[in-house]
């Protein structure tokens, strides 16, 4: 089965527009199924043109990779069709060579949608292609499903599964967990080392677990380390790590303008709630409901599909003093728009807190995310809303 992906027609708008376009995301988030796709659909960046079909190189396959043994005589050799560069993260040696060929071809008369280019490691793969290729690459961040994608049919299911294709769409809830502690296995022995300093995959595991355990707390680095024996500075390079794989998102605090104490550290939230699941062992509806963890499990969900679906430019925060006053999700719109985003799985009561906030942070509308189907004002300037609702919104922002 494959799902329409909403960011396919961002990445083909980009194709319009530069040489590359270089699509990050986790591993197995559907990034090669989705290029696969438009490159079928594409003949030299146009549908109607005569030119060759586009061409797939897997660089984690041999076969793939000797071609590119003279990389700029092969690449020069595709003009007048799009090229997919999978796993591009693994020769970061051909950065160099791309920019060249990518300037040769455009004083040649050929300008966007030459290269399409796939990674799995967001901040590193950023860097080196902003570097070499400034200019000429676009970028774009694929996650896994979100629940605009998925409908809202199945949105409790996306919630304890995650938006991993193949957890998401397996047969039984079994499958799904099978799958999931194999991808995390997979991740911690073989993906881990090729990015970050050589880490016991027993130790990464406990280091995942313990933030799968304290989803959505401001970020205190201190009993981690005394619980892995290990010094502050290595455990935030952990994080770091995780981080720049796509796995954990570190949400910032809003530095606002007010007479009050603020908390000033990040929140962490892994990104995949089927993962946190996993990692809990909790490998079913019933036993997600039934933990502690699930009113923030739920809580991450929501964010990062309220995020994907933000307009890009987005600003994102979140606002918490130290008396306890919280809003749990700030948007900073493009259009100069403050948006206070508080998030409940269960009925729609707006807390005080939130409105006070409200006026600390000057936000122009208040929302209230809810786990029930209706759409209604809660007075004060907060309104009730679903998940679905919000992200489509967003989504006509875009």
């Amino acid at each position: 089965m494959i799902i329409p992906r909403r960011l396919e027609t961002r990445i083909r708008e980009y194709l319009a527009i530069f040489p590359a376009v270089s699509v990050v995301g986790p591993r197995q988030a559907g990034k090669t199924t989705l290029a696969r796709a438009i490159a079928d659909s594409q003949r030299g960046g146009s549908p109607d043109s005569a030119s060759p079909p586009s061409r797939y190189l897997d660089l984690e396959n041999p076969r793939d990779r000797a071609r590119l043994a003279d990389a700029r005589s092969y690449l020069l050799g595709q003009s007048g069709r799009l090229t997919v560069l999978d796993e591009i993260h693994r020769t970061p040696d051909l950065f160099p060579v791309l920019r060249g060929v990518i300037d040769e071809r455009i004083r040649a008369g050929e300008g966007a949608g030459q290269f399409l280019l796939l990674g799995s490691a967001s901040l590193e793969l950023l860097r080196q292609a902003g570097e070499t290729l400034a200019g000429r690459v676009g970028t774009v961040e694929l996650g896994p499903l979100d629940a605009g994608e998925v409908g809202r049919e199945h949105e409790v299911l996306l919630w304890i599964r995650g938006g991993f294709p193949r957890s998401f769409l397996a047969k039984s809830d079994r499958i799904s967990a099978v799958w999931r502690d194999e991808f995390v296995g997979t991740y911690l022995e073989r993906d881990v080392p090729q990015f970050g300093p050589r880490v016991p995959a027993e130790t990464l595991r406990r280091f995942w677990t313990m933030l799968a355990h304290t989803q959505g707390a401001v970020w205190n680095a201190a009993p981690f380390a005394r619980s892995l024996a290990l010094d502050g500075k290595t455990v935030a390079r952990y994080l770091d790590l995780m981080v720049d794989l796509l796995l954990v998102r570190r949400l910032p605090p809003l530095h606002a303008n007010v007479r009050k104490r603020l908390v000033k550290s990040p929140k962490v939230y892994l990104r995949d709630s089927g993962l946190v699941h996993t990692l809990l062992h909790l490998d079913d509806q019933e036993a997600v409901i039934g933990h502690p963890v699930a009113g923030l499990t739920w809580e991450g969900f929501i964010i990062e599909n309220v995020l994907r679906a933000a307009p890009a430019r987005t600003e994102v925060a979140y606002y918490r003093t130290a008396t306890g006053v919280e809003v749990d999700l700030v948007l900073d719109l493009p259009d100069r728009e403050r948006w206070a985003i508080e998030i409940k799985r269960g009925p729609a009561r707006a807390s005080r807190g939130l409105r006070v906030a409200l006026e600390d942070i000057r936000a122009d509308r208040g929302i209230l995310l809810h786990g029930d189907r209706d759409r209604f004002p809660l007075g004060g300037g907060v309104e009730a809303m679903t998940l679905h609702a919000l992200v489509d919104e967003l989504a006509a922002l875009a």
